[in-house]
């Protein structure tokens, strides 16, 4: 385990949040719930038929707790909780009882009801199957309409930028500009969070300060504008090429006077084709380790996994959604 995902495990070690595993078919989820039982950094209730979970694990998972969706003492209050959540779009209380014994569903009540502190999910189901739920019963933060995914570059051998954070690398292909001053917002959140640092959040696009005329950078530089309005606490500045966010002598020549240009730690992304690139180029040429994506702007933590991941990744990601739940 990285030395970065250590001390997110360390943050959150005495809090002993609970994180809800949805998926408790597949192996990887059972054996990265041993791992952290044993290491005790956190609490895990896994969601599937308790004596198969515990016949997949190799000691039995005596400190975590199973839950059967389809059997659960609690499926008739979930599922009259959906069901006046959801009638005004046309849900009866028996769509409501069916759709929470999914195991997605159930685990985001869970953390809906106080049940659980954050949901980690998507190893063996689609991002989508994840977000609908989360999107329809946990809803996103007061003031926020637009979810996002974040990844934590870090590279401790960058002395200058060992820890950086990109967004959206994962949800919303063309973002409006309030969307992009949602993903600024919850991005300056985030990076306290994770980075323990002061955010210097650079507005990224292929102009700076009106050096090229398009309709996108127009997009980027009124989501630097809204963002300003919104949180004049915020250190912000955009429009900026990448560049002038990052080399000082750039910045200062490109963007004279910014508290950003030359210093940034926070990209936003003008849309997905450019973090996904972006992030991308970071971890196989500059040798960063990409953590995440890990989802912002939701009133609680639910976060999406790989169908690809290993146990030490979703170790990595409870770690995460755990520091997540401590706001």
């Amino acid at each position: 385990m990285s030395q970065l995902i250590e001390s997110y495990k360390e943050k959150v070690r005495k809090f002993q949040k609970t994180i809800v595993l949805p998926e408790g078919h597949d192996q990887r989820v059972i054996d990265a719930a041993e791992m952290i039982s044993t290491d005790g950094f956190a609490k895990i209730i896994i969601l599937g038929d308790e004596q198969k979970v515990r016949a997949m694990s190799k000691n039995g998972l005596p400190n975590v707790k199973i839950i059967n969706p389809k059997t659960s003492e609690k499926l008739e209050e979930y599922a009259n909780f959906l069901y006046e959540l959801r009638k005004a779009k046309g849900m009866t209380i028996e769509q409501a009882r069916t759709t929470v014994q999914d195991e997605m569903y159930y685990g985001v009540m869970m953390v809906k009801m106080g049940e659980a502190d954050g949901m980690v999910g998507g190893a063996c189901h689609a991002t989508s199957e994840l977000l609908r739920p989360a999107l329809q019963i946990i809803k996103t933060r007061p003031g926020i309409k637009a979810v996002s995914g974040f990844f934590i570059m870090y590279n401790p051998d960058n002395t200058k930028y060992p820890k950086l954070l990109f967004a959206d690398c994962a949800v919303t292909p063309v973002p409006t500009s309030e969307e992009l001053a949602d993903f600024a917002v919850c991005s300056d959140l985030s990076a306290k969070q994770f980075l323990g640092v002061d955010p210097k959040i650079a507005m990224l696009s292929f102009s700076t300060k009106g050096s090229a005329k398009h309709d996108d950078v127009t997009v980027v530089a009124e989501a630097t504008r809204i963002v300003k309005e919104r949180a004049p606490e915020i250190t912000v500045d955009g429009e900026i090429q990448f560049d002038a966010a990052v080399v000082p002598e750039v910045g200062k020549l490109k963007c004279p006077g910014s508290p950003v240009a030359g210093q940034a730690n926070v990209f936003i992304f003008p849309d997905l084709n450019a973090g996904n690139i972006g992030y991308k180029i970071a971890q196989r040429l500059g040798n960063y380790k990409a953590y995440g994506p890990i989802c912002q702007g939701m009133a609680k933590p639910v976060n999406d996994l790989s169908r690809g991941c290993v146990a030490d990744d979703i170790v990595g990601v409870v770690a995460m959604t755990a520091v997540q739940s401590m706001e």
